[in-house]
């Protein structure tokens, strides 16, 4: 039925009601209005002329006895402010046009979608915040006995680093020492640029974020790094503000590197391919005329493919990138693929940065254990996030040790880790966390980074004019990007 006719046949009842009379239904050629009187309201089932009108009326009733559910008074501004509330009701009694069996009860348990996995959630929550007290309340003992001890033997109170984010100087009192625990942890977030005044509410869905807030609270009490999507996203957002710029030259190159690779969790590579491309653009029309000189260090053996302009004998016997027809000039004012590169192997040596999961059972549930190691000793990755999924409903993890922060997404069910640089200086790290759930929960893990080397070591070295083999001041931006990295 379209909606035109549907609004017909409502604007139609109204003419056909004949109040002098007790009837409870109207028909005409095509359709039987069914109704009842509500005070001012009417309640109005409108059906086909060879339906049952018996089981219609008992539709009827039943439609008329959800409404006292929600509403207070049988009033228009009333049935308006509970609308959705009846829609959903009315879904349950009624099926793409057929009447189910269904009772009011079961119509009030439907609607309010209570869940036995919810109040699983609940309890396992509940149980993991009288830990996490217990645990607070043992380690400030333990500090406590740790500075008396020291005090009474007259030495140097030993630091206390991996609790919080600092240690504890010698000379404070018991007091400081939780202070500082405490206090310390708050992660420092550079000062965001100046935005125009103005309120700035979150999304509020329900209670339940204070009592989410008061877990997180309690569980930064205890020395745990928490970061908060919104301090994230301030944090990226005053990354991107305070990045230098990129001083570009009237000859400007991007060199820009995608890497898509999936591996196994018990070892293996499955496949590596990996892009790359320079891209050229020149915003000066007397430098139209040039020569690029490449530097290829690679020895992984990539396979180099020229644009179909460009002197492919001369790049082959000289690494020159120029035109053909060396009267002709570049475009200017437009990014134009000179270069490109793949390399595809399942070799796995060369796999840039590996990935070790390891879940194990235990009696409570899984223990997880995941490494990281930089091959690529050259390479300095930026921003590394690697995402764990979770088994949804069973809470937060509860984190052990971990290299850098991490972020759980309670919405989408992973665990984010978060690293700022892996490189040469800091190119192995873990994390352990353990949580309810079987070994294959955590799969597949994804990886993200963003680095400014390429991994193929191809540079553009120096860039001279055809005319007189003069150089040319040029600049380069370098990217080697993410575009699929799975360990499955």
């Amino acid at each position: 039925m379209t909606r035109t006719r549907i609004e017909g046949l409502l604007a139609a009842f109204p003419k056909l009601m004949n109040t002098g009379k007790q009837h409870t239904f109207v028909e005409t050629e095509s359709v039987r209005y069914v109704y009842q009187p509500m005070e001012k309201l009417y309640m109005v089932l409108i059906t086909t002329k060879n339906s049952n009108i018996l089981e219609d009326l008992e539709t009827l009733r039943l439609f008329s006895r959800v409404i006292p559910e929600y509403c207070r008074a049988l009033e228009e501004n009333e049935i308006s402010e509970h609308c959705f509330d009846l829609i959903f009701a009315f879904d349950e009694i009624v099926a793409l046009g057929y009447r189910e069996n269904v009772n009011l009860a079961q119509i009030r348990t439907f609607t309010e979608m209570d869940s036995h996995e919810e109040k699983v959630f609940r309890a396992v929550r509940e149980t993991q915040e009288r830990e996490a007290k217990a645990e607070m309340r043992r380690k400030a003992k333990e500090l406590q006995q740790a500075r008396r001890d020291a005090e009474r033997q007259g030495k140097k109170a030993p630091g206390f680093g991996g609790f919080g984010s600092s240690t504890v100087s010698g000379g404070s009192t018991t007091s400081i020492i939780t202070e500082t625990i405490i206090e310390t942890d708050k992660p420092k977030v550079a000062p965001a640029p100046a935005r125009p005044s103005g309120p700035s509410k979150a999304l509020k869905l329900g209670a339940k974020g204070k009592e989410v807030d008061n877990f997180v609270d309690k569980l930064k009490s205890e020395g745990e790094n928490i970061i908060s999507s919104n301090m994230v996203k301030r944090t990226s957002e005053a990354t991107k503000v305070h990045a230098p710029p990129i001083n570009m030259e009237s000859v400007h190159m991007k060199i820009e590197e995608k890497i898509t690779l999936t591996c196994g969790r018990d070892g293996g590579l499955q496949n590596m391919e990996l892009h790359g491309m320079i891209m050229l653009r020149i915003s000066d029309d007397k430098f139209g005329r040039i020569r690029l000189h490449v530097e290829n260090e690679d020895k992984k053996g990539v396979q180099l493919q020229t644009h179909p302009n460009v002197d492919k004998k001369l790049f082959t016997a000289e690494s020159l990138i120029g035109l053909k027809n060396p009267e002709k000039s570049f475009p200017v004012n437009s990014d134009v693929g000179v270069l490109k590169w793949r390399l595809q192997t399942t070799e796995e040596s060369f796999i840039p940065l590996t990935i070790n999961c390891w879940p194990s059972e235990s009696g409570n549930g899984c223990d997880v254990n995941i490494e990281y190691e930089l091959q690529e000793d050259n390479l300095e990755l930026n921003d590394v996030v690697i995402t764990i999924p979770l088994p949804s409903g069973v809470g937060a993890p509860v984190i052990g040790e971990i290299d850098g922060e991490y972020r759980h997404d309670s919405r989408r069910n992973t665990l984010e880790w978060c690293l700022p640089v892996i490189d040469a200086k800091n190119k192995s790290g873990s994390l352990e966390f353990s949580i309810a759930g079987q070994p294959n929960d955590f799969f597949p893990v994804q990886v993200s980074f963003i680095s400014k080397k390429n991994y193929c070591n191809i540079q553009v070295t120096k860039v001279t004019q055809v005319d007189g083999n003069s150089p040319v001041r040029f600049s380069t931006e370098t990217t080697f990007l993410v575009d699929k990295y799975e360990i499955l």
